[in-house]
């Protein structure tokens, strides 16, 4: 069966505090009738620091759409190769042995893919499918790992890499005054993942089963608006209560695999915000402690979009306490509402 390996990360070296954030909030926006709401949700977002691609003053101009992709394309081929090479060597794998690639990033655009680019600069084969994914948002990276999973079900000898690619800076928007865009002015940070997925061998999560799960009519509550100036982030106020829906999606994704989705024994959950996790873990019946990988991601780097389940994985990795054979639940949420969830066992 596959194995998800492990994941190499990387973030940008320009920092902003949640202090930070706030202070610019209350400078930027005194004005703002629901400004002590505002800044009340920002501080509760459980983001301590994140890491931005351009100093905070750069991020804060609007240079135009075109200028903004200009700065997408070079700081992806900047920065993107380097992941890369990380997550083959933790695979174990060269470029040659790579089958397809699978590029996720809702924060920028680019045709070809970047996948092609790298395809020509990094030595994988002139064969290797690509498979770009741009409009799943922070599921992307559940998405990416599941059609990994799927395309290696179908060629049990392949090796997939997933590339995770977000720099959600570039969609900020300071004509945009709704509490929920300026809610997501404190919350998103910019990060880039890769894993590679191996079709034998490797260390890590052995996957074994996938799912999808779309809430009906929730299709406006996370959302872009796309604009002259670019991409509009778009936050409905009901979207920190999905997981009361979505908590049964899991649990009879579980099912089909004969699981208990209450009784795992890892959890790396996509971390859109406190709540999410809070009520996840009362939902599913999960302490809380469990989804901890999920929490530190979204302390020390907000919320970094699809890679985020991608980075969570990594700190389990590094904390070292996966036995042989364990269960655990893998799952990213986005918009539509939509979920993927993956279920693997640990292989070392």
């Amino acid at each position: 069966m596959a194995v998800l390996c492990k994941p190499a990360v990387t973030v940008p070296d320009n920092v902003i505090t949640n202090e930070e954030t706030l202070e610019l909030a209350t400078r930027l926006h005194a004005a703002h009738p629901q400004l002590p709401l505002i800044l009340s949700l920002i501080e509760h977002t459980g983001v301590q620091k994140r890491h931005l691609i351009q100093p905070i003053e750069k991020v804060l101009q609007h240079p135009g759409f075109d200028a903004r992709s200009a700065v997408y394309e070079a700081e992806s081929k900047a920065r993107v190769p380097a992941v890369v090479r990380q997550a083959l060597d933790h695979a174990e794998l060269e470029p040659q042995e790579i089958d397809l690639i699978v590029y996720v990033s809702c924060t920028g655009f680019m045709m070809p893919s970047l996948t092609a680019w790298l395809i020509n600069t990094m030595g994988f084969r002139p064969e290797t499918r690509q498979m770009p994914i741009a409009q799943l948002g922070c599921a992307g990276g559940g998405a990416a790992v599941n059609r990994a999973h799927d395309f290696c079900m179908a060629y049990p000898d392949a090796n997939v890499l997933v590339v995770a690619c977000e720099f959600c800076s570039l969609c900020y928007q300071p004509s945009d005054l709704g509490v929920g865009s300026l809610l997501s002015n404190g919350l998103f940070g910019d990060g880039i993942a890769a894993a590679a997925v191996r079709g034998n061998g490797g260390i890590g999560i052995r996957l074994e089963f996938n799912g999808s799960y779309l809430i009906p009519h929730t299709e406006d509550w996370i959302s872009y608006a796309v604009r002259p100036t670019g991409f509009h982030f778009q936050l409905d106020k009901r979207v920190p209560g999905t997981m009361e829906p979505l908590a049964p999606a899991l649990r009879a994704v579980a099912e089909q695999h004969q699981w208990n989705a209450s009784k795992l024994d890892f959890y790396v959950i996509h971390a859109g915000g406190p709540r999410i996790l809070d009520d996840l873990s009362r939902f599913l019946d999960v302490r809380p402690e469990a989804f901890r990988f999920s929490r530190a991601t979204l302390t020390e780097y907000g919320n970094i979009a699809s890679a985020v389940v991608l980075d969570a994985l990594a700190r389990m990795f590094d904390e070292g306490s996966a036995l042989e054979g364990q269960k655990g639940l893998l799952a990213g949420f986005g918009p539509g509402i939509t979920a993927e969830m993956s279920l693997g066992t640990w292989s070392g």
